[in-house]
């Protein structure tokens, strides 16, 4: 969402002294102020808000209500986080915190037992902004956005656990009572600042919001912008863009697989030299991807280590010791890269613009790029570009902002592409890792 935000200016107002506020979030980029909630844009703003030391605040003005300890910096996953006002309770429990369901109790500084409002929410003639403060903005994905007036909730009212996987997911249709400016955002696709409460409080949309398959109840795989390696790239667009502006560096996907078969594709936005591909990583520190024999020094997918890549520039296709296996086609701007990957029979298929390398068919099994490989450990989807900016499809539908052209599903229609996916292969997801996982 970053430099793109909701807003709504109330015509009467509610309560700032009991309020809840429920939210899920999904985190792109880090150290840097990320305002979920504000009351106008003076300095007397009541927030709540990721610091630039990545913890949660909640703010009255200028005076802290509570800074945890914890600091939240996994972008492969989504965060729910309720916070619950109340001036009428007594001690701390006049502000409590819920990370994923579970109450949160380790404070950098509590000034919760002296709370008693928090400035400008709810307040007529005030701006309420939903995601920045207008000088930070949330970057990254939210969710499920509830603000209930005059009520107190816990986190019980918005999220449960799903019996069959032991995840905190939200509950889509809460029953709780929105009171005169509460709102439920739901992030409806053609309808993004729809208030979905009984209430009709409709928020403006001020910039472009990307709609996103990616969601609490099935987390898709992004870039990897938390990776040992990454210094020097710049992530956007939900990190599913890479930019790098100096020799090769590269980043693997979130989402690991150890079984099953596996598609994604990736638009060269600028540049020359890409390389992309498949790795094998162990998550081990002694692991030669993770200690900087392949990617920290060199950046190429394919050239060091157990990996197998495309050098898209001049054709080659790599693995191992930078061995060149054979030729295929060069891509440039605006080519659209295919990867398919056979984990269970260690085969590895590359396409360009719809038509695979080699004549393959991953269908069927035949003619890939690579075969024989026998893995022993997750695999990851790896992109190195060198003064270049590529942007990955993993199902989301989107290539960076811009939404493909032909809409085609992944075998679990759960995930939508460019070019028709093989059939029998999965957008990288955490509901397609499962169903296959334990097919």
């Amino acid at each position: 969402m970053a430099s793109t935000y909701l807003s709504r200016t109330p015509a009467s107002s509610g309560s700032s002294s009991v309020l809840t506020y429920s939210f899920w979030t999904k985190r792109s980029g880090l150290g840097v102020l990320s305002p979920f909630l504000s009351g106008g844009n003076s300095g007397t703003v009541g927030q709540i808000v990721f610091s630039a030391s990545d913890q949660l605040n909640i703010y009255n003005g200028a005076s802290v209500i509570a800074t945890t300890n914890a600091k939240f910096r996994d972008t492969s996953a989504w965060y729910h986080i309720v916070i619950s006002l109340n001036s009428s309770e007594t001690g701390t429990d006049k502000c409590k915190i819920w990370i994923n369901g579970v109450q949160e109790t380790s404070f950098a500084t509590d000034n919760r037992s002296t709370f008693t409002t928090i400035s400008q929410v709810n307040q007529s003639g005030i701006v309420q902004y939903v995601g920045s403060d207008t000088t930070g903005y949330v970057n990254g994905l939210m969710s499920h956005i509830h603000m209930v007036d005059g009520t107190a909730y816990d986190a019980s009212a918005f999220g449960e656990t799903d019996a069959t996987t032991g995840i905190w997911k939200p509950k889509l249709s809460p029953s709780v009572t929105y009171g005169t400016n509460g709102f439920f955002l739901k992030f409806n696709e053609g309808a993004l600042g729809t208030d979905s409460s009984p209430n009709g409080n409709n928020f403006t949309v001020n910039g472009s919001l990307t709609p996103t398959k990616d969601t609490p109840e099935n987390v898709f795989a992004t870039l990897n912008s938390e990776y040992s390696n990454v210094a020097g790239l710049t992530f956007s667009n939900g990190n599913n863009t890479i930019t790098n502006s100096g020799a090769w560096k590269s980043s693997i996907s979130t989402l690991g697989m150890q079984k099953g078969k596996w598609y994604c594709e990736v638009k060269l936005i600028s540049g020359t030299n890409h390389s992309l591909g498949v790795i094998e990583y162990s998550g081990s520190s002694s692991d030669s991807y993770y200690n900087g024999a392949n990617i920290d020094n060199q950046g190429l997918i394919g050239g060091y280590g157990k990996n197998w890549g495309w050098y898209v520039w001049t054709g080659s296709f790599r693995y191992g010791a930078n061995v060149e296996l054979t030729t295929g086609n060069t891509l440039g701007v605006g080519d659209i890269a295919q990867i398919a990957l056979d984990y269970d029979n260690g085969k590895i298929w590359f396409g360009k613009n719809g038509t695979w390398e080699n004549s393959g068919d991953p269908a069927n099994g035949t003619n890939p790029i690579f075969s024989g490989i026998t893995f022993t450990d997750a695999t990851f989807f790896a992109f190195g570009p060198e003064n270049a900016s590529d942007s990955v499809n993993f199902g989301n539908g989107y290539f960076g902002t811009t939404p493909v052209s032909s809409a085609t599903s992944d075998e679990s229609g759960l995930g939508i592409f460019e070019y028709t996916v093989p059939s029998g292969y999965y957008a990288l997801c955490t509901k397609n890792i499962n169903e296959q996982e334990y097919d």
